[in-house]
């Protein structure tokens, strides 16, 4: 006899006093559903075979064709938005590359009027002992007295060589 349980009425109250017994101090009381037993049952459904629904390959199709019209709306309403973000970086991309070339252009005014300064032209005449033009040796093409032959390339087939001579520019 493990355990007995003894009711005693005390003002009025009831209660439940546990009485272990003597034989074992250390024996645990049993634990919930400790009666309770699993097991696992094993099931063959080889032989099985599943029944076709002929209705299932229509829902299926309606399926897919609804997924597809959603998907095609919703490509609609996104392309546009993904095609502007890109403009806008090839926009930005532009603008990068027009400040960049207008950053060399200015680099290449200021080293062009740095190579056409008279100061560094007057240097470079005298390094290669280079002297003004005398008097004589200076022609004006917008003399209105020259008919517009003087500044060919190549000599008019009736005027010779020291016809052009005479007129003041040598032909080196």
């Amino acid at each position: 006899m493990g355990a007995r349980a003894q009711r005693v009425s005390a003002f009025g109250a009831e209660r439940v006093a546990t009485v272990r017994a003597e034989s074992d101090p250390f024996r645990l009381r049993a634990l919930p559903n400790d009666d309770i037993y699993f097991y696992c049952k094993r099931i063959d459904n080889s032989r099985i075979v599943r029944q076709e629904d002929p209705a299932a390959g229509t829902q299926c199709w309606s399926a897919v064709g609804a997924a597809g019209i959603v998907f095609m709306i919703g490509a609609s309403l996104i392309a546009p938005l993904v095609a502007s973000v890109l403009e806008g970086y090839k926009i930005e991309n532009l603008k990068q590359e027009r400040q960049a070339l207008l950053d060399q252009n200015r680099a290449l005014d200021v080293r062009e009027a740095a190579l056409l300064s008279p100061g560094r032209l007057n240097e470079l005449a005298r390094a290669r002992n280079l002297t003004s033009p005398a008097a004589s040796q200076i022609v004006h093409l917008d003399n209105p007295s020259l008919d517009g032959t003087f500044a060919r390339n190549q000599a008019p087939s009736a005027a010779g060589p020291s016809e052009v001579r005479s007129a003041g520019v040598s032909r080196e």
